[in-house]
């Protein structure tokens, strides 16, 4: 009789530890790889409306107007006919929202 007690014991255990690592698991994935996915997507789209003299930033922090865009090489007018090239990736959705939010204008010509 005690070890029937002993084995439906344990079962019980390990039913409320496997609902625990799935509690676990659903919160992972709420809290980190949903938010993480819904930004990726919403980069991937920014990326493909990107077109010419739109002002944007890139990652590093450079001010620019996009000049030219040749597949995923995009020049940028950071001043009075200087260009810099760079690859379409660098140009940050997050910092370009909120420059423009912060100022009417990114680049004074």
């Amino acid at each position: 009789m005690s070890t029937s007690l002993i084995l439906l014991q344990s079962g019980s255990a390990g039913t409320i530890n496997l609902l625990f690592i799935g509690a676990m698991m659903l919160i992972f994935w709420l809290f980190l790889l949903r938010p993480q996915n819904k930004k990726q997507r919403e980069q991937r789209s920014f990326l493909e409306t990107l077109k010419v003299d739109d002002e944007v930033v890139t990652n590093g922090g450079i001010l620019g107007k996009i000049y030219k865009i040749e597949a995923n090489i995009v020049t940028l007018e950071i001043s009075n006919k200087t260009y810099i090239r760079v690859t379409k990736n660098v140009i940050s959705k997050e910092m370009t929202d909120w420059l423009k939010s912060s100022s009417d204008k990114l680049i004074v010509s």
